[in-house]
């Protein structure tokens, strides 16, 4: 990457700044030395006993400083810091947290040992919150979405300051980037979008509610222009809605996941006008919940990755994709929206039983079963100790209006809730992948049906491929076990992370960035709470 103009000024400010921490000591003061020292240290000592980390770390090193001391290492870390700082706009931070101009400044006017301490600790805990920030994520999104059931992958501080005093110190902030491609490829869709920006955007939006091929006119220009602008067309004088334009409007269509019809009605028009705007708050969005996904482990050499909003499951070996289908995710309401989080798929079940949830039991099924004690009867009622009890005496405690002490169950068979096979990876959210006898609904455009669960389309195909790692013939073992019709659990040689993520805005190895509706309206939310912070557009509006 370049240098700017700014970097520059910044390298020579903070390389000159050699003698502000004692390069060129008079002996006049070298009286004063041991003093500054023990001033120094114990500033230091004072202002890191809050933190066991970064105390652990300055204790193994007796206090010695990592930032203001006046060796070449000290101002290769600090120049290495003050060079990452003035690069945190481009990953999308809150650039004010690490404001390398007020940091330039207390380093001129630190004279003394104690200030010098101050200072130290200073930089260390800003170095700390800028690597937490840039590794992991700025917001801590369980405080802000309770759907978002993540815990940030932090760092060990004494490790991040080790490394820094026995690596190079550039090598170890370009470390700190997440090494996803997607995140490499969000960010440099963020730069090129701001710059496009900065060039007038994607010009006027298209006034007309639809147009189709055929079509003439000036709004079929500004039609034209726009699709130009996005770059999914070359520039033209014509005003006909040609072959040219319906192939550009299917491409459009395809990145945003509407019906590929050549046709720009409707649902086309309103995507295609919306903001750049507010396309890239979707991408900084992006960029924060990959960083939340920057796992040390890694997200596993074979994972399963849902991307709600784009209503597909994916199955991935060594970052590539080797089987999609897709899904079905919970209802827009509150009660029933799909939470994001990461586990690990242990097992499948084949013929299984699906029980029904408390919330379900309570809100629906008591209530039919007290207006009439012959209702539900696709299902089992069980006890504690796994018996199935009548159904005359389930329908005499739903009567009675106390707790109901009854698990209920539906069994294995062609109208199960859960079709013929369901994917554990067990949870306290009790979220797990499932078929559905329920197919019709796949056909939908935007498909949030279920109770929470997640809807697979090919979920036969799903299971030939994760069984394909243990056994010779995955689609023969698979099909016999379903014609035996008895509920059988099938563990996973190999467990499976699985991670159920919720992206707006997502790249493709090769094409457009794609865009998804934002429908449990959680990234308006978090796009607000990082603004909060300090992360705005670098075209000034937020």
């Amino acid at each position: 990457m370049q240098i700017s103009s700014k970097q520059a000024v910044l390298r020579s400010v903070v390389v000159a700044g050699a003698v502000w921490f004692g390069a060129a000591l008079p002996l006049a003061a070298q009286d004063g030395l041991t003093l500054k020292v023990t001033a120094f240290k114990q500033a230091v000592a004072e202002s890191i006993a809050d933190n066991d980390s970064v105390a652990a770390f300055y204790r193994t090193r007796n206090f010695e400083p990592i930032w203001t001391g006046a060796g070449d290492a000290d101002r290769a870390r600090r120049l290495a810091l003050i060079e990452a700082f003035s690069l945190a706009d481009v990953h999308g931070l809150p650039a004010d947290r690490y404001n390398a101009q007020s940091l330039l400044s207390r380093m001129a006017q630190a004279g003394d040992g104690r200030s010098r301490g101050l200072l130290e600790v200073e930089l260390t805990r800003t170095f700390i919150q800028f690597a937490n920030d840039l590794q992991s994520g700025v917001l801590n999104p369980g405080e802000i979405i309770d759907d978002i059931k993540r815990d940030l992958p932090r760092r060990d501080p004494q490790m991040l300051l080790t490394r820094l005093t026995n690596e190079d110190p550039t090598a170890v902030f370009l470390s700190l980037v997440p090494s996803s491609p997607e995140y490499t490829r969000l960010m440099r869709a963020k730069l090129r979008l701001e710059h496009k920006i900065q060039q007038g955007g994607w010009g006027p939006t298209v006034s007309a509610g639809s147009l189709r091929p055929g079509n003439t006119g000036n709004a079929v220009v500004a039609l034209r222009n726009r699709l130009a602008l996005m770059g999914y067309m070359k520039p033209s004088l014509s005003m006909t809605y040609d072959s040219e334009m319906e192939a550009a409007i299917r491409e459009f269509q395809a990145d945003h996941a509407l019906p590929q019809d050549g046709v720009a009605g409707g649902g086309t028009m309103r995507a295609i006008n919306v903001a750049p705007e507010e396309r890239l708050k979707s991408i900084m969005v992006a960029m924060e919940r990959e960083r939340w996904l920057n796992l040390p482990e890694g997200r596993g050499k074979r994972h399963v990755l849902v991307n709600l909003v784009d209503y597909h499951a994916q199955i991935i070996d060594d970052d590539k994709l080797t089987f999609e289908t897709k899904s079905v995710i919970g209802h827009q309401a509150r009660d029933r929206r799909t939470p994001e989080f990461s586990d690990v798929m242990e097992h499948m079940v084949i013929n299984p039983y699906w029980y029904v949830p408390q919330s379900i039991i309570r809100g629906e099924y008591l209530p039919a079963l007290r207006s009439n004690p012959y209702a539900l009867g696709h299902l089992e009622f069980v006890d504690y100790r796994g018996r199935v009890v009548s159904r005359a005496a389930a329908a005499s405690y739903a009567a009675s209006g106390g707790a109901f002490p009854y698990t209920v169950r539906q069994p294995p068979g062609p109208s199960n809730a859960l079709g013929t096979v369901k994917f554990m990876f067990p949870n306290a959210y009790a979220i797990y992948l499932h078929d559905t006898p329920s197919q019709h609904l796949f056909s939908r455009e935007v498909r949030t049906f279920s109770h929470g669960c997640i809807r697979l389309d090919d979920p036969h195909d799903f299971a030939y491929a994760l069984l394909a790692k243990q056994v010779d013939d995955p689609e023969t073992y698979f099909q016999t076990t379903l014609r035996s019709g008895q509920n059988t659990k099938v563990p996973l040689e190999t467990p499976v992370p699985v991670h159920l993520i919720y992206r707006t805005a997502f790249t493709k190895a090769k094409g457009q960035m794609n865009y998804r509706d934002d429908v449990y309206g959680r990234d308006q939310v978090l796009w607000r709470a990082l603004n909060d912070v300090g992360v705005a557009l670098r075209s000034g509006r937020s």
